[in-house]
C-alpha cells in the first residue's frame, strides 16, 4: 500500500467538547444508542505524555462511540497544556483529529517529520501508544497514529 502511513482507513474521529457529559448524551440521544461512560486518561506517570517535546500532566476526560467501521472520540480536556487545550482555546469545540491504526510508530514519526509534519504530543494506553501529527496546515484537521501492541 501506497502513502506515508500505510493504511488510509479512517479508524476514529476526535471531537473536542468542553462540557463531555453534555455532548455525549446528545449523541446518545441523537443517534439512539447508549451513553458511554466518560473516563480521565493516565497519569503522567503511566500514559508517560509528552507534548512539544516535553513530559505533560495534561489529562483529558474520554467517551468513546462505536459507529460500525469507525469510532467516535469525545475528549474534554483539563486546563494543562496539550495538544487538546490548546487546539480548543484556539478553534473552539469540534473536530481535532481523525485517527489511522499504524504499524512502527517510532518509523512513521520520523517519516512524517522529514515530510513537514511534525510531532505534536505523544503518550501511552493501556495496550498501545498515540501520537498526533501536525498536519493541520495541509490536511485542515491533525492526523493521530495509534499503535496497538500485538496480542
Amino acid at each position: 500500500m501506497s502513502g506515508l502511513l500505510g493504511n488510509h482507513f479512517i479508524t476514529q474521529i476526535g471531537i473536542l467538547v468542553n462540557d463531555i457529559e453534555k455532548t455525549s448524551k446528545a449523541y446518545s440521544e441523537f443517534f439512539g444508542v447508549p451513553q458511554p461512560e466518560a473516563f480521565l486518561t493516565d497519569t503522567l506517570d503511566k500514559a508517560q505524555t509528552e507534548y512539544n517535546g516535553e513530559p505533560s500532566v495534561a489529562r483529558a476526560k474520554l467517551a468513546f462511540f462505536d459507529m460500525g467501521s469507525l469510532q467516535l472520540e469525545l475528549i474534554e480536556p483539563d486546563e494543562h497544556p496539550s495538544t487538546w487545550r490548546n487546539y480548543l482555546n484556539e478553534h473552539g469545540e469540534g473536530p481535532h483529529h481523525i485517527a489511522f491504526v499504524i504499524e512502527g510508530m517510532k518509523e512513521k514519526i520520523e517519516l512524517l517529520d522529514r515530510k513537514g509534519f511534525s510531532l505534536q504530543q505523544k503518550g501511552e494506553y493501556e495496550g498501545g501508544r498515540y501520537a498526533y501529527i501536525d498536519t493541520f496546515k495541509d490536511l485542515k484537521v491533525l492526523v493521530e497514529l495509534l499503535e496497538n501492541d500485538k496480542k
